[in-house]
C-alpha cells in the first residue's frame, strides 16, 4: 500500500514501498522471502529471488482466473467455480501439461480424451 509513513515521522518525509509495490506486483514478496527461508530450500535466498517467484505466480494465476472466467462466461454463469477452473486448465495445452498430474476437488472429469491410438502392446 503506497503512502504509508515510515516511523521516520515528518522530518524523514519518506513513505513506506513494499518490495511487492517496487516490483508492480499484487503478490506479497515479503511473505514468499520469509516462505522461502522457512522452507528450509536452501542455506540462503537471493534478494530477487522472491521477486521473481511473485512474478511467475501471479502471471499463472492470471492466467488461470482469465481462462476460468471465459469458461463460466460460456456456461452462462458469474461466478468461477472449480469446475471452470478444470475446463480452462484442461483446454489450454500447456496448462494441461502443467497440471496433469493435479487433481481439482469439485472439478469434475476431464473432457479430453487421451489418446490411446499411439500405444501399441
Amino acid at each position: 500500500m503506497p503512502g504509508k509513513k515510515n516511523s521516520l515521522g515528518a522530518s524523514g518525509g519518506k513513505t513506506f514501498r513494499s518490495r511487492a509495490d517496487r516490483a508492480g506486483l499484487i503478490f506479497s514478496v515479503g511473505r514468499l522471502h520469509r516462505y522461502l527461508n522457512r522452507g528450509q530450500y536452501s542455506k540462503r535466498v537471493g534478494a530477487g529471488a522472491p521477486v521473481y517467484l511473485a512474478a511467475v505466480l501471479e502471471y499463472l494465476v492470471a492466467e488461470i482466473l482469465e481462462l476460468a472466467g471465459n469458461a463460466a462466461r460460456d456456461n452462462k454463469k458469474k461466478r468461477i467455480i472449480p469446475r471452470h477452473i478444470q475446463l480452462a486448465t484442461g483446454n489450454d495445452e500447456e496448462l494441461n501439461k502443467l497440471l496433469q498430474h493435479c487433481q481439482i476437488s469439485q472439478g469434475g472429469h476431464s473432457t479430453k480424451k487421451k489418446d490411446t491410438d499411439s500405444v501399441e502392446i
